[in-house]
């Protein structure tokens, strides 16, 4: 019997590369793209799968309830990848209520819609929850972030994303729900937002504009290329234990400014510019409020358990970023320029 598989947010970054795997892979699925192509969401991501014959594309809001309901009814859902999130820090920061709606509500909808459309007929359906590790908070100078990490969260955004990992795991333990859990670290690739930090500096490197860093930007990140991260998602959807939580991380920590710094070298050769040029674009400005200095995540569960372990280094990674966004220039100056947003408005409506 074919399976139905719900993937929320399926046009945002992370989103668009696991629709893609799960279109091409099982070809057995029908895929479910929803999404409310809001300020990240971007159909031109999907533009190679989106006249597959096992792929549809329904544009509609998690936090509207009675849609989520009649989404359901009419497709009948197996299994439920839900990474539909308002992720921005500094956007949680200045709007924090658009991340409760989204993050929270949005979550509780699928969760209570799930549970009453399902009927406790649990066999075969699995509701898989796509998290961060800012819900860990900050560590020190050493250590890591495991499954058993107390949370922490410093954010709005982040505090959002902890209260949605906390209902579904409450909703697993009360009502038995089927549930799958991870936290994944900071990821870079294609097709990312260009508000993020690997994206925007591209950009501001190849038009000359300065990239802004927060603080001394001594603030430490753990990369994880989004290509691998679809892959682990792939692995935690189908083999991952019920109930549990697996950590995604790349095993590559870089400081801000080490990782822009290289960032510019690599840049600097693509352009065809003098060593150095773009890294005159640095410029350090206010720190964030509430930053954390240091994310690191220890993936050995995922990797003990279900053999997965990340392909790239990050060079390697950062490479292949870079080639990308200067291949794909239409794409970037149609989100910067608003295009494509334009474009799907009138295609899809407000709604």
């Amino acid at each position: 019997m074919q399976k139905t598989i719900l993937i929320t947010g399926g046009a945002g970054f992370i989103g668009s590369h696991v629709v893609r795997r799960f279109v091409n892979r099982y070809p057995e699925y029908r895929i479910v793209n929803l999404d409310a192509l809001t300020y990240a969401g971007n159909l031109e991501n999907l533009k190679d799968i989106e006249n597959a014959p096992n792929y549809q594309f329904v544009k509609g809001d998690i936090t509207d309830g009675d849609f989520i309901q009649k989404l359901f009814q009419e497709y009948h859902f197996d299994g439920v990848l839900h990474l539909a999130a308002e992720s921005h820090v500094d956007r949680s920061i200045s709007n924090p209520m658009e991340f409760i709606m989204t993050n929270i509500v949005g979550t509780v909808n699928l969760l209570n819609t799930a549970r009453e459309i399902w009927k406790d007929d649990y066999p075969g359906k699995r509701f898989y929850h796509i998290s961060t590790d800012e819900v860990y908070g900050s560590l020190g100078a050493t250590g890591f972030f495991t499954e058993t990490t107390s949370y922490d969260p410093q954010s709005p955004y982040s505090a959002s994303k902890a209260s949605s990992d906390h209902l579904v795991r409450a909703y697993h333990n009360t009502y038995g729900l089927p549930v799958v859990i991870s936290n994944c670290s900071n990821n870079y690739g294609p097709n990312q937002f260009p508000e993020k930090l690997i994206p925007l500096a591209i950009n501001n490197i190849k038009n000359n504009k300065p990239i802004p860093i927060y603080g001394k930007g001594e603030n430490i990140r753990d990369w994880l290329y989004v290509e691998d991260h679809a892959r682990a998602i792939d692995l935690i959807f189908h083999d991952g234990k019920q109930g549990e939580t697996y950590n995604i991380g790349g095993n590559n920590e870089w400081t801000n400014i080490a990782l822009i710094r290289t960032l510019c070298k690599v840049m600097d050769i693509k352009l065809e510019r003098e060593p150095g040029t773009s890294e005159q674009l640095i410029t350090f400005v206010k720190d964030r409020a509430g930053h954390d200095l240091r994310y690191a995540i220890d993936s050995s569960r995922l990797m003990n358990e279900l053999g997965w372990k990340p392909s790239l280094q990050f060079e390697e990674g950062i490479e292949k970023t870079v080639n990308w966004y200067l291949e794909n220039q239409e794409w970037l100056e149609n989100i910067v320029n608003g295009t494509y947003e334009n474009y799907y408005r009138e295609m899809y409506g407000n709604r």
